[in-house]
């Protein structure tokens, strides 16, 4: 698959995904424009990004393309602490 192309179904599926999930009271629904991508790497036939929102909810998302079986992988995450430690 095509990065270009990988990373637009990766958009889709998370815009898809946080506007299935997200609270009906908070009135807020995103587009695929509402969604960046963190991070991505195209490895052989396989590729694979870290995406997240412009939604202040602390979530993001994984999401692996395996190009032998065809198949997409979702991950999603909450940060839930970030903790600084001296080396």
């Amino acid at each position: 698959m095509e990065m270009d192309i990988f990373l637009g179904l990766c958009k889709e599926k998370v815009a898809g995904y946080f506007n299935t999930r997200s609270d009906k009271t908070d009135n807020i629904l995103i587009s695929t424009a509402d969604v960046f991508v963190v991070w991505s790497c195209k490895a052989l036939q396989n590729s694979k990004a870290l995406l997240s929102t412009t939604v202040s909810d602390g979530m993001y998302y994984e999401i692996t393309y395996n190009g032998d079986k065809k198949e997409i992988y979702f991950d999603a995450y909450k940060k839930w602490q970030n903790i600084k430690y001296d080396l």
